[in-house]
């Protein structure tokens, strides 16, 4: 594993039946990088990102976290590890308001859960006010300020996307997965997406990106990944992509 890798998938499998969707992968993910992860429709791009998290445990091979396996750890204990993500559908809280939604990231970082900060004694009433407070200051960065207390459900898709990015943000992520962050916003939403994960970078956190917008992903990206049925077939430059003709065959087209 390089010295500079904060992630490593080696020779990661995982069958479902007798369909292979992730076939014998081998990555590494640098620290301090925008990786994006592409390819096309079924490619297995978000089984990969689930394989990460915990959701479904590989059929065989290894996910390496800063020098630590992940095997057979649930999604609780991997996100406690350092990773965040988000989710190709927006999945918030869309009845509980803005700053609720992100405390409930950062609780995963604190002694007691969430539904039980109303009857906390007093040792940890100190620490649900510095949750709160740790939950503003995502909401500031991330422009959610002034809508803090109305309820997450209300908010347009851009938003709430900004919002899924926030919680996950929340539980102060050493890498964060987005999984199509950029799907459904238009163009001025699209750029102010780039500009976030480019911020995010310069927080030093390392980010994995799956996405459909080429320009997006040329324009943000240190490395890029292309998988096709499950196995890898390129990785490069932003430009050494642009220029591969396995990848032009496969997905970028002429």
């Amino acid at each position: 594993m390089p010295d500079n890798s904060i992630l490593r998938l080696n020779r990661l499998r995982r069958t479902f039946g007798g369909v292979v969707a992730v076939s014998d992968l081998t990555l590494d993910v640098c620290r301090g990088t925008v990786t994006s992860l592409i390819g096309p429709n079924g490619a297995g791009k978000t089984t990969i990102f689930n394989l990460i998290t915990g959701y479904l445990h590989p059929t065989a091979g290894e996910i390496i976290f800063n020098g630590r396996s992940l095997m057979g750890l649930k999604p609780h204990r991997i996100a406690a590890a350092g990773i965040g993500r988000t989710f190709q559908n927006v999945q918030i809280f869309p009845q509980m308001s803005v700053l609720e939604n992100i405390m409930a990231g950062r609780h995963l970082r604190s002694r007691a859960g969430f539904f039980y900060s109303s009857i906390l004694p007093p040792v940890l009433r100190g620490e649900e006010k510095k949750i709160q407070e740790s939950a503003e200051k995502q909401l500031h960065f991330l422009g959610l300020a002034p809508k803090a207390h109305v309820p997450a459900g209300s908010l347009p898709l851009g938003s709430q996307r900004m919002l899924e990015i926030a919680r996950a943000l929340a539980i102060e992520p050493k890498l964060l997965l987005l999984d199509e962050p950029a799907s459904g916003l238009n163009s001025r939403e699209t750029i102010a997406m780039g500009e976030l994960i480019q911020k995010i970078k310069a927080m030093q956190i390392t980010v994995l990106l799956v996405e459909h917008d080429m320009e997006l992903v040329m324009d943000i990206s240190d490395a890029v990944a292309v998988i096709n049925f499950g196995s890898l077939i390129a990785n490069g430059s932003p430009a050494e992509i642009q220029a591969n003709e396995d990848v032009i065959a496969a997905y970028l087209g002429e």
